[in-house]
């Protein structure tokens, strides 16, 4: 029962931590395009890829 003491403040910090980086992504507009995001990820077009002649 003593883990518990330790266990629960350690998931309580875990939980807000990652409450805080998803209002990050939130703020910084991550989520704004998703159906753009598709259409990339679909296309053939790469950004890295040498253009071709």
């Amino acid at each position: 029962m003593n883990v518990l003491v330790y266990l629960i403040p350690v998931s309580i910090f875990l939980g807000a931590l990652g409450l805080l980086f998803f209002f990050y992504t939130l703020k910084s507009r991550q989520y704004e395009d998703p159906e753009g995001d598709a259409q990339r990820i679909l296309s053939g077009i790469y950004d890295d890829a040498p253009p071709e002649d």
